[in-house]
């Protein structure tokens, strides 16, 4: 299980404490940090599979550490997870917004985090087992799940995670319309809890990078991914 890293971000030391020992005890590596500013400087040289974010922190908190995180375009992308204090609705948004895979309110249950974790894992290896479409080209794009890089007319286009999984999900099946529904159970998953709005803000994201002839809003319904032929 030496390949599985966790990157623990909190200014609770009693917080850094409880989740290392229990992370620990099940063979994850772990590393901590007690604010984003440090978080960052650990990642240069500790590459995690998985974040575990507070948003309150000193310094740089939960959600800009996110951003910053998600716009390193050459690192694997890990999977975010946040923990917090904060129940707002107006803090989950933003949350997702940068780019959260999940976002939990404390107080943490481990045993519960610790499913969550497996399960993670437990889904990673099983894209790896049955590798599907890695690399899609249509028009100018070119979009390349490997390395999670997208290009137009052979320039690079930045997206956070989330954006890159939602447009490459859209374009395995052109011309298929999907219903905000069907994008949040298989970009998000169905153990998280994500605003239908969310996929709107994401959508709007992508055509303001990409411009609007790749996805088309189907009225009533949800999106999907347009070829060409049908501008």
């Amino acid at each position: 299980m030496s390949s599985q890293k966790v990157l623990i971000v909190d200014d609770e030391p009693d917080i850094l404490e409880m989740l290392t020992y229990n992370l620990e005890r099940e063979g994850y590596e772990v590393r901590c940090a007690e604010n984003g500013v440090e978080a960052l400087e650990v990642i240069e040289n500790f590459t995690p599979n998985i974040i575990l974010l507070d948003i309150m922190m000193p310094k740089m908190d939960g959600v800009e550490t996110c951003r910053r995180i998600r716009s390193i375009g050459d690192m694997a992308q890990p999977h975010i997870i946040f923990l917090t204090a904060r129940a707002e609705e107006y803090s989950e948004v933003a949350a997702f917004d940068v780019g959260a895979d999940d976002y939990l309110t404390k107080p943490i249950k481990p045993r519960a985090l610790l499913s969550r974790i497996s399960a993670i894992f437990r889904k990673e290896s099983q894209k790896t087992q049955n590798q599907e479409q890695d690399i899609i080209e249509i028009a100018d794009l070119v979009i390349d799940k490997t390395s999670y890089t997208l290009k137009q007319n052979n320039l690079p286009i930045a997206l956070p995670k989330k954006e890159f999984e939602l447009i490459f999900f859209l374009a395995q099946a052109p011309n298929k319309v999907f219903s905000r529904e069907d994008i949040l159970k298989n970009i998000w998953g169905q153990d998280v809890y994500v605003l239908a709005r969310t996929v709107d803000v994401h959508i709007r994201r992508i055509r303001e990078k990409l411009g609007e002839r790749y996805i088309q809003t189907v009225k009533g319904v949800g999106y999907k991914f347009m070829l060409p032929s049908e501008e």
